[in-house]
């Protein structure tokens, strides 16, 4: 008998993969977690049946959400990473030599005690010494902390359950706050086929915060329709006045200083969106 796990990503279409193995799964205080081990993409974490990471694409993610926010800022010694308990973003944070202290805040500690058990090419670095770790509520967390981080990153499930809060206007004017007077953020955004209001919603609450807002994105196999986008709100850098530079011992996969720029090119479908024409 065959085993396939499907992520119903709207009414009427979802994504599947055979699964050779479920390694965990269990009913946390928050919401539903499994990994599997699929023939596809490799193990696999989803939260509430949706895809959260595979092995096989995770960089392309973690890459995304890190690289762009700590070019684009000059001096990026505090980070603070909201959600992401898997460590992918952590990970790619801690290749710029230039952080000091990087705090990662997840509701949900089941999240990072599995990774740490079942994904340890991802959440390996979690134990770094410059990494703080708090299980807890990051939109409070966010609150807490006046003109502390130079960079905070965004790293939700969709907004659904807990993290509903995490893409309304007021977490965007506390995240302004929490930034220094030259920080920025990056959150995930979801994708312009399925999510358009979403997109067209975070676009218009972070202008109204930020002086800089700028929507980017990235090819991701396992998310839904593929097209993911990010949004970046800076009090002062434009990521694209960034000088390209190289790369010396990052090890990216995905990533590369052309694609920085290249990555705020938008289908006009989706720039449409982001000015409120579509």
């Amino acid at each position: 008998m065959e085993l396939w796990f499907t992520e119903k990503q709207t009414e009427s279409f979802g994504i599947t993969a055979k699964v050779k193995e479920t390694l965990v799964r269990e009913q946390t205080r928050y919401q539903d977690l499994a990994i599997f081990e699929t023939e596809q993409f490799g193990r696999m974490l989803t939260l509430d049946g949706m895809v959260m990471t595979t092995v096989r694409d995770e960089f392309v993610y973690h890459e995304m959400v890190a690289h762009p926010a700590l070019f684009t800022h000059p001096n990026p010694r505090r980070v603070l990473v909201v959600g992401g308990g898997d460590g992918g973003v952590i990970r790619e944070t801690l290749k710029h030599p230039e952080v000091e202290k990087a705090v990662l805040v997840d509701i949900d500690g089941k999240v990072i005690e599995y990774s740490k058990k079942y994904l340890p090419e991802i959440a390996g670095w979690l134990d770094d010494p410059r990494v703080e770790v708090i299980v807890g509520d990051g939109y409070m967390h966010i609150h807490e902390h006046k003109n502390e981080f130079d960079v905070v990153m965004v790293d939700s499930t969709e907004p659904v359950g807990p993290a509903v809060q995490l893409f309304e206007r007021g977490f965007y004017a506390a995240i302004y706050d929490a930034l220094k007077e030259d920080g920025l953020f990056v959150a995930q955004t979801d994708n312009p086929w399925f999510k358009a209001d979403l997109i067209r919603n975070v676009q218009r609450d972070v202008r109204e915060i930020f002086p800089i807002t700028r929507l980017y994105w990235a090819n991701i196999p396992t998310y839904p329709s593929g097209l993911w986008t990010f949004t970046m709100g800076s009090k002062k850098y434009d990521p694209l006045a960034v000088e390209l530079r190289p790369l010396p011992n990052l090890n990216t996969r995905y990533y590369t200083p052309e694609l920085h720029k290249a990555c705020f090119v938008l289908p006009r479908f989706v720039e449409d969106l982001c000015a409120g024409r579509a």
